[in-house]
């Protein structure tokens, strides 16, 4: 027992030695196959403990994940045998396979710390393709120290356990043997027959509470749209907006809030498709269709073939696309709009939705992505730029996408990001409405 623990303690110390490319020599390791066997067992027990630790001493065992790991004893035995064969040293296969196996509790170790690592560097893919090419390098550096350094022979065997890396990180399914305990997910909120009954009620009073327009007077009507409960951002940018617009832009007992929101369940309609038809049918009937003025504000993400978002578990919502939108705004019968979209991708809507009446200004153009969903934030990158920023110095808004499309090129460029390039679209009749709006207020 003390001559095996000796040779474990070896096994690893030369592994250890090897993965942090220190001098090891063939000879420092041990390659009985009781050797490799106690190896293989040593390192399990680190697997197994890593993983127990990952999980925050918590959880339970799960049997299943042995198979998974023993499939890649296997392995890591193919890939000895053909570099022995490549260097027709047979006899060094066990040495080679033991080689190979040695350095995995450092891995295991650096496994413990990964999250932390992943963290600090901001990229995972990068984190992880070096922690594979390190892995690489220190298979190629066993086989050097094992078998030699003499080609053709090393370049023949670097495959060899390239191929024994891809197939353990690429076939191999991802399991740990220590599961954490899993939390019993609530029911979704609009599984509960009160609530689900209530967003009837709520799209009810929410269009019954759009007044109509005074004749005479150009009033301005504001339409919310949030239809991704993925992030918090949408619904905190939607309700700021809406706030803005009902004190800054007079919009009070004219306007509308949909959003699809765990939070906002009990408070705002559901931001689905069906729902923003409604909403724009009933701000069509109240509104004077030669005089008053719709905002509408669309925020959520984007995707390349131009949809927004639309998420609210249980539900599957249909996502709102270019065509849809435009076809519910003629069907509306509202002529003058403003239209906001702050997504990835959003200047894809403007082609299906640019009339001779509509303003539509987008966060970025068809190709870009726009920035600022990360979870915590309270704005997007546009949303903070032209509502919070831009809206509060000007009441043109126009000249406020002018005034945010600098300030976020400007954030853009120190942080390094490729430019979102927001888009403008101004018909010709609302921007002669809009010019002559603005020359009356500067008079006024």
């Amino acid at each position: 027992m003390r001559r095996q623990l000796a040779a474990l303690y070896g096994n690893v110390l030369a592994g250890a030695r090897l993965a942090l490319f220190m001098r090891v020599r063939p000879f420092d390791y041990h390659a009985s196959p009781l050797d490799f066997a106690w190896l293989l067992g040593f390192n399990f027990c680190m697997w197994v403990a890593v993983a127990l630790l990952r999980s925050g001493l918590e959880g339970e065992f799960d049997p299943s994940a042995i198979a998974i790991y023993l499939a890649a004893v296997p392995i890591v035995l193919a890939a000895a045998y053909a570099v022995a064969a490549i260097y027709r040293l047979p006899e060094r296969m066990l040495l080679i396979a033991t080689a190979l196996s040695a350095s995995d509790p450092v891995f295991e170790l650096i496994g413990l710390a990964l999250p932390l690592l992943l963290q600090l560097v901001g990229y995972p893919r990068v984190a992880i393709l070096v922690l594979l090419g390190w892995a690489w390098l220190v298979s190629v550096r066993a086989v050097m120290v094992c078998a030699g350094a003499r080609r053709p022979q090393v370049v023949h065997g670097a495959l060899a356990v390239t191929v024994m890396i891809a197939v353990g990180y690429f076939l191999l399914p991802r399991t740990d043997v220590w599961l954490a305990p899993q939390e019993e997910d609530e029911p979704p909120a609009l599984a509960d027959e009160r609530m689900f009954h209530e967003q009837g009620r709520l799209i009810e009073r929410a269009l019954a509470g759009i007044g109509s327009g005074t004749p005479g007077r150009q009033e301005t009507y504001f339409v919310g749209f949030a239809p991704d409960s993925s992030q918090d951002v949408f619904l905190s940018e939607l309700r700021f907006v809406r706030r803005l617009f009902d004190e800054r832009f007079g919009t009070q007992g004219r306007s509308i809030a949909l959003a699809s929101s765990v939070d906002a369940l009990d408070e705002l309609p559901i931001a689905s498709v069906t729902n923003l038809g409604r909403a724009l049918a009933r701000v069509g009937e109240a509104m004077n269709g030669d005089e008053d003025l719709l905002f509408l504000f669309l925020t959520a993400h984007g995707s390349r073939d131009h949809r927004l978002s639309a998420v609210q578990p249980p539900l599957e919502l249909a996502s709102l696309t270019p065509t849809a939108l435009s076809r519910m705004l003629q069907e509306s019968g509202i002529k003058w709009r403003v239209i906001v979209i702050s997504a990835c991708y959003a200047g894809g809507f403007i082609e299906p939705l640019r009339d001779e009446n509509s303003v539509i200004i987008t966060a970025a153009a068809p190709d870009r992505t726009s920035f600022g969903c990360e979870p915590g934030r309270e704005f997007t990158y546009f949303g903070d730029a032209y509502f919070r920023d831009a809206l509060a110095r000007t009441r043109s808004f126009t000249r406020a996408f002018e005034i945010a499309k600098e300030s976020i090129a400007r954030q853009e460029q120190a942080e390094t990001l490729e430019p979102s390039l927001p888009q403008m679209w101004v018909g010709r009749a609302i921007g002669e409405r809009l010019d002559k709006a603005a020359e009356g207020q500067r008079k006024e």
